[in-house]
């Protein structure tokens, strides 16, 4: 057993053996190490105020992602480079040309948000050498700016993507073979564990360990990403113990292409931003709604794994997944169990997850050719986290144009992502016209009986799962001038 937490804070090592199990790394930051750069804003991973980079080596490679530092717990820094807005400077106090560019272009008014703006695009100056506006408009969806408004930010990221003097100015760049040796030095050789008074943080040395953990301690909080569960303690004010986390093995982190069963398996562990390199060019429709899931820092951190056992009835993954025909695989100490995802949901709160279970892994089929798949987020903005209604289809037509089979679930209408079968068996065996998409919307009133809440009401869900019907139909039979109208009227 080890008994610290070790990461490189810009250029120093840290360790720390006296450390919350929901510590957030904003905390860290500001109230223990008076790095006041990172912004304390919203609290829930939407503002970007508290944006800093953190840095992991996989597959041997040193990578750098933006985060949202205010629901980043200090478990899941283990073997990492954290870099904040104040790394960025010269040695003689120059600014960065990220930071100089903003200066340029008239970037900044209040200020407040800036050291969050000048970090994510310090990634992605970082990672792209000439990024494209949609790149750049891409990296910022995670940053909210109140007074300055995106043009001068977005035209100060063009100025700076054409200024690349020597490398030797910039600490990543300069540091960089010096980091990979002080992290590999770094990784656990072992379990760590660490007690602070009745709360306990562990960060299990294999898969193996994890799973002899959860058999011993079956109500621990596994945390991945923390997206969801870091806003359990921000806005809930929960004392969570003990919180086992896992976003560092490997074994959960890999994307498998099947070419016998036409599919991919994404493990529990890999993030949005990873899956969407994996998921785009296969099933384009699921890479663009993993594009609407919040901004980039979360999409860095969340994971399909996570948003899958969390089992929230607007979660984004299970409707589309559910659609496609997933297939969900647990493990214990006791070994694999396989289930059809949907499954997996059994009511509000309660998932198909014996004692000692965690997710592994979920198995994506493709859509073959002859499919005709499409999903559709409902919110109030495009890149908002929180959705009302997310609907998702998954059509195959014989050569006369009949339906001989078609999935439709959906996310926002029920207590859990759910099939609407009733809907299904009013289309299986009709011809795919207007008149029988018509004939079948009242199906949905059986299929669903959703409920009046702050994102929705019961009326406006049940109206917009039907008309989700209807759009999907009007794209699939490529009708453009009527899809115009609908979405006007929507």
């Amino acid at each position: 057993m080890n008994d610290s937490i070790r990461f490189i804070l810009n250029g120093e090592d840290i360790a720390l053996t006296d450390v919350r199990p929901t510590e957030t790394l904003l905390d860290f930051l500001r109230l223990k190490r008076r790095l006041t750069g990172t912004k304390e804003g919203c609290a829930e991973g939407d503002c970007g105020a508290c944006t800093v980079l953190v840095g992991r080596l996989a597959d041997g490679k040193l990578a750098y992602e933006s985060v949202n530092a205010c629901i980043r717990f200090m478990g899941s820094l283990h073997a990492t480079h954290v870099v904040t807005v104040e790394h960025l400077a010269g040695r003689d106090g120059a600014l960065h040309p990220v930071q100089q560019a903003l200066v340029d272009c008239h970037g900044s008014q209040c200020g407040f948000c800036t050291p969050g703006f000048v970090m994510s695009l310090y990634g992605l100056w970082l990672a792209k050498e000439k990024p494209s506006r949609q790149e750049i408009e891409k990296t910022l969806q995670g940053n909210l700016c109140r007074c300055t408004g995106y043009e001068p930010i977005v035209k100060a990221a063009e100025q700076v993507s054409m200024m690349r003097p020597s490398t030797l100015f910039d600490p990543l760049q300069r540091t960089r073979s010096e980091i990979v040796a002080r992290l590999w030095a770094m990784q656990a050789s072992g379990t760590i564990s660490i007690t602070n008074g009745e709360d306990r943080l562990i960060v299990p040395a294999s898969m193996e360990v994890l799973a002899g953990i959860l058999s011993q301690e079956p109500d621990a909080i596994i945390v991945a990403g923390a997206t969801d569960v870091g806003l359990w303690v921000t806005k809930q004010m929960r004392r969570l113990s003990p919180v086992v986390f896992i976003n560092h093995l490997s074994e959960l982190q890999s994307v498998r292409e099947d070419d016998d069963e036409d599919g991919v398996t994404i493990g529990a562990g890999v993030s949005y931003t990873k899956a969407f390199e994996a998921i785009s060019k296969k099933i384009p429709a699921l890479g663009r709604l993993i594009d609407r899931v919040g901004g980039e820092q979360v999409r860095n951190m969340g994971t399909i794994g996570g948003n899958i056992a969390n089992g929230s009835p607007i979660g984004d993954s299970p409707p589309p997944l559910i659609a496609l025909g997933a297939t969900l695989t647990l493990r214990s100490l006791q070994g694999q169990r396989r289930m059809p995802l949907e499954d997996f949901f059994i009511a509000y709160g309660k998932q198909d997850r014996k004692p000692g279970e965690f997710v592994e892994s979920v198995f994506v089929p493709y859509p073959a050719a002859t499919n005709r798949f499409a999903a559709y987020k409902i919110t109030k903005r495009r890149d908002e986290d929180i959705t009302a209604v997310l609907g998702a289809f998954l059509l195959t037509l014989d050569d006369a144009e009949m339906i001989t089979d078609i999935r439709i679930a959906f996310g926002g209408m029920a207590a859990t992502p759910k099939r609407a079968r009733r809907v299904e068996a009013e289309l299986i065996g009709k011809p795919w016209t207007e008149a029988t998409i018509e004939a079948a919307r009242p199906a949905f009133d059986a299929d669903y009986k959703p409920l009046t809440d702050w994102r929705a009401t019961a009326e406006y869900r049940q109206l917009t799962a039907k008309n989700l019907l209807t759009r999907f139909y009007l794209e699939t039979v490529g009708a453009p001038a009527e899809l115009k109208r609908f979405e006007e009227v929507a």
